[in-house]
């Protein structure tokens, strides 16, 4: 039996149940009354509920990506001050497991939602990564930072990525793509934030006690969005009816249009973290800014981010989700390669407005455009999970690799090698994104606005 459409309140068995009940046949002498079944009601798309949940979910992002994205900061500090024996590309990799992680064990918490247990991976993840950065606090050694602010922190984010987007998801149809857009824009804003509190605090406070502010910081955050995210929520998943949903789904390695997503954010994610990692570094040793001064310049990418995110989410709602997405992967590449021609303060700043802008929209629009990829929604939170884990290696390994291509002992060509790489791979997987676009318009039958 095909599975109930239950977005539109139909119930495909009440007509057939009732047609039953009426058509004599040689066993039956009198009809049998049947009482109709009452179909369900249809999805809320959107309401005070649902906002109040997108409110609670922007929050999280601020912790989860905001953090994320804050790491040049520490980047260059590592580098240059706290961690000096340590290589760019050593250090890099702190910041990438922890990125690594935080999407891969979506491929554990996106079926896990749909199992009803999102209260608990809120706890656990909320938890854990504020439990993270206090002992972040207390570290001094490159082995003991890279297992707390990578590993821990990467792993308890993780439970939490996925099911706010699965969660709003659940809420919204035909606003699906703004609300995904103002979810994600928490990102750039908790990136701000964190940049800011390192920014002010280091010199004053020290590395320990910068740390902890965060921490409180990020605990107060918690405090206030998991009310938000679970107060009178009913779309939390299915545990109570006993549902059993998949952990792996095999018929996706059958399915081209999921293998094309996923290579496509695979090279986007290859390179997309990359500037964000190493512009501040690249502002103290090649043009001679101080800290501060290069703290602003991330400041200004994750500023941009904010506008980028919710043009490209209004855009998607009107045009559809593949247009804005590839435009967006295409130019941040095109920017990247661009950087090498940066010499100034000023042409820093622009570079870093505009790929902060035009990447900004490559965080919320993948999901928008997954239930197309996979149309069944019995295998969603499975096939996304894959997806996402799929793109977690490109985000583990692109920036240690974009590092290890820095040039010796100063000079012009210093970064050129990693200016090309990020450019070049997210060109590639904007090309990528052209071909799943087509292979959509011709599998899927959804019109070419899509």
């Amino acid at each position: 039996m095909a599975p109930h459409n239950l977005e539109d309140g139909k119930h495909p068995d009440v007509e057939e149940i009732n047609n039953a009940a009426d058509s004599p046949t040689d066993s039956t002498i009198e009809k049998v009354p049947v009482t109709p079944v009452t179909p369900p009601a249809p999805v809320v798309d959107g309401g005070v509920r649902a906002w109040l949940q997108v409110a609670g979910s922007f929050l999280v992002f601020s912790n989860l990506w905001g953090f994320v994205f804050a790491f040049g900061s520490f980047q260059s500090f590592y580098t240059l001050e706290y961690l000096p024996s340590e290589s760019a590309s050593n250090i890099a990799w702190i910041g990438t497991i922890g990125t690594g992680l935080l999407i891969f064990v979506g491929i554990l918490s996106g079926p896990l939602f749909d199992l009803g247990y999102f209260r608990s991976m809120l706890i656990v993840g909320g938890v854990g990564e504020t439990l993270a950065m206090f002992l972040l606090s207390l570290c001094t050694k490159y082995w003991q930072i890279l297992l707390t602010q990578g590993i821990m922190v990467g792993l308890f984010n993780g439970l939490l990525y996925l099911p706010g987007l699965a969660l709003v998801g659940r809420s919204f149809k035909k606003h699906r793509s703004m609300a995904m857009a103002i979810i994600t824009c928490g990102a750039p804003t908790g990136g701000i934030i964190y940049t800011l509190l390192f920014q002010q605090l280091i010199g004053k406070l020290g590395f320990a006690w910068t740390i902890r502010t965060m921490a409180f910081f990020m605990l107060g955050t918690y405090a206030i969005s998991f009310p938000l995210q679970l107060w009178g929520a009913s779309n939390l998943g299915d545990l109570a009816s006993g549902t059993k949903r998949k952990m792996f789904d095999p018929t996706a390695l059958r399915d081209l249009p999921f293998w094309s997503y996923s290579f496509s954010n695979f090279f986007i994610f290859m390179g997309y973290m990359v500037p964000f990692i190493y512009l501040g570094a690249y502002g103290q040793t090649e043009l001679g800014l101080s800290q501060s001064q290069s703290l602003n310049v991330l400041i200004a990418a994750q500023a941009a981010s904010i506008g980028g995110r919710l043009i490209a989410g209004y855009t998607a709602s009107r045009v559809g989700v593949m247009i804005p997405w590839i435009t967006a992967a295409m130019s941040s590449g095109v920017f990247c390669i661009a950087w090498i021609g940066v010499k100034s303060e000023g042409s820093l700043i622009a570079f870093a407005c505009l790929f902060g802008a035009f990447s900004g929209p490559l965080i919320p629009l993948p999901p928008s455009v997954f239930p197309v990829v996979c149309p069944d929604p019995r295998v969603l939170g499975a096939r996304l999970g894959m997806a996402q884990a799929i793109g977690s290696i490109a985000s583990l390994i692109g920036a240690p690799i974009a590092g290890a291509l820095l040039g010796k002992g100063g000079g012009r060509d210093t970064y050129l090698g990693l200016q090309l790489f990020s450019g070049l791979v997210m060109v590639l997987g904007g090309c990528q994104l052209i071909g799943l676009y087509l292979l959509l318009v011709r599998k899927r039958d959804v019109g070419k606005l899509i």
